[in-house]
């Protein structure tokens, strides 16, 4: 594959994405699939509509060490987590590589305007959140 070829990168980006999307599907399903079988179908439904009656919200550990121990303990909602957090860093991986294919194309303008528009990305995933006062 000749990455210099505007082609190749739509091939590689559209894998990126096409690939993204499914393994988050699967994994969304896979935790579904393991709530009904946990808690019943009648209780499932329920359970995936939001109603902060229903759904353990502050029983759910969402740190990065809560989920890996809820994927390791085969807990469902952790699992529909880890499917969210695919979706989210689809798009992300989707520019993480396109700054390596403009490197490749050697456009050095084009690798600027991608590793800006990256930082940008991961600093509002990962940084705005730790602000005070940003979830008032």
């Amino acid at each position: 594959m000749n990455f210099r070829d505007p082609e190749s990168m739509n091939v590689v980006i559209g894998k990126v994405l096409r690939y993204g999307v499914l393994l988050s599907g699967m994994l969304i399903i896979l935790g579904t699939t393991g709530l009904a079988l946990t808690n019943g179908a009648s209780d499932t439904s329920g359970m995936l509509i939001y109603n902060p009656n229903f759904i353990p919200h502050d029983s759910i550990d969402v740190s990065p060490s809560g989920l890996v121990h809820g994927i390791v303990a085969f807990a469902p909602f952790s699992w529909i987590e880890l499917g969210v957090v695919v979706l989210i860093a689809t798009p992300v991986a989707r520019v993480l590589i396109s700054v390596f294919l403009f490197a490749a194309e050697r456009d050095r303008l084009y690798v600027l305007i991608t590793a800006v528009v990256l930082a940008l990305l991961l600093f509002s995933i990962l940084v705005t959140p730790s602000i005070p006062g940003f979830h008032a």
